[in-house]
């Protein structure tokens, strides 16, 4: 089971204030302000490109910053870098195991590395395999784990001295959905006992189901910040959501919508399914369903819905429109 613990309230998990970083002629992080409370679950979003695997290895104390500062846990990066990567677990994109091993040497090795006696790194990672669900696969060489179970064992290895922190940078990617929601019970499980967690992911449904704020970066720059509800909220009031009797008339309908109506629609390829933001709601749903009707396309389903942060992730990080340090769109 998750072990609990306490971290003092004026003391944020990670605290960084106009980090930036250049490689070469590339700007990585161009002034980057984010607190993580301790307790949260923080996730960062952006494109590819946009930073933030450069923030995750700054504060995992992986790379300097050229600028600014960071503190996890009240311990400054640059100043005391042991002190930070002995409270913090971090889990990459690349799963770091030894495949001639097996599960359970992974484990033990890694925590007699951190200070671990023999019988309590035994006992640690037999805890955490049973916590993570891999405990009947320990005894095997890892090369013969699956995708997700390789994943869950490299978080174990992040958990084996138990850190107030958690780093994680994409820790879903490739994985399967079945996977993905294993490894998602055990970090509820693991924040429920206290355990704070950072984190980057390319699916935005996971921080919009999972997080307690969400910071977009876009071109070395946070965005815009705060709960997954606040951040739908930035785009459009609601979303008209059409699912057409025929979807091969999604086309069709798209500029239906346009000549009859002067809506601008958005067609899912192949669904036959069409979204509309828009910020009168109630009066754009009932001006698309006239004008399709009025036209004969027929509709099976018709609804109102708050935006997906997926959808207000694309609208923020929209690469025709500049982005600012603020959050807010000149």
């Amino acid at each position: 089971m998750a072990q609990s613990r306490t971290t003092a309230p004026s003391v944020a998990a990670v605290d960084a204030v106009d980090v930036a970083k250049n490689f070469g002629a590339v700007m990585a992080l161009g002034g980057v302000n984010l607190t993580v409370p301790a307790g949260s679950i923080t996730a960062l979003l952006g494109p590819n490109g946009a930073g933030k695997t450069t923030l995750v290895r700054i504060i995992a104390t992986l790379t300097r910053p050229d600028r600014g500062r960071v503190s996890v846990l009240g311990f400054d990066v640059a100043e005391a870098p042991a002190q930070v990567r002995a409270r913090i677990g971090l889990t990459g994109q690349y799963v770091g195991l030894d495949d001639a091993l097996t599960g359970r040497d992974n484990l033990v090795l890694i925590g007699r590395l951190a200070g671990l006696a023999h019988r309590p790194a035994r006992s640690r990672a037999a805890d955490l395999a049973e916590l993570l669900g891999v405990a009947d696969a320990l005894g095997r060489p890892v090369r013969t784990y699956s995708g997700g179970m390789r994943r869950r064992l490299d978080l174990a290895a992040s958990l084996m001295t138990n850190p107030p922190l958690i780093v994680l940078d994409e820790p879903t990617t490739g994985l399967d959905p079945a996977s993905r929601q294993q490894l998602w019970e055990a970090l509820a499980e693991l924040r429920a006992g206290g355990t704070t967690m950072l984190l980057t992911t390319q699916y935005l449904e996971e921080a919009d189901r999972f997080a307690d704020a969400v910071h977009v970066l876009s071109h070395g720059l946070i965005i815009a910040s705060g709960t997954p509800a606040h951040l739908k909220g930035l785009v459009a009031g609601r979303v008209v959501e059409i699912r057409l009797e025929r979807p091969d008339e999604a086309t069709a309908a798209v500029a239906v919508l346009a000549r009859r109506a002067g809506l601008t629609a958005v067609a899912e390829p192949g669904s036959g399914r069409l979204t509309l933001a828009t910020e009168d709601g109630a009066d754009t749903l009932l001006s698309a369903a006239a004008a399709l009707r009025g036209d004969g396309i027929a509709i099976a389903d018709l609804g109102l819905r708050q935006p997906s942060l997926d959808e207000a992730f694309l609208a923020l990080t929209e690469p025709s429109e500049p982005a600012t340090a603020t959050g807010v769109r000149p």
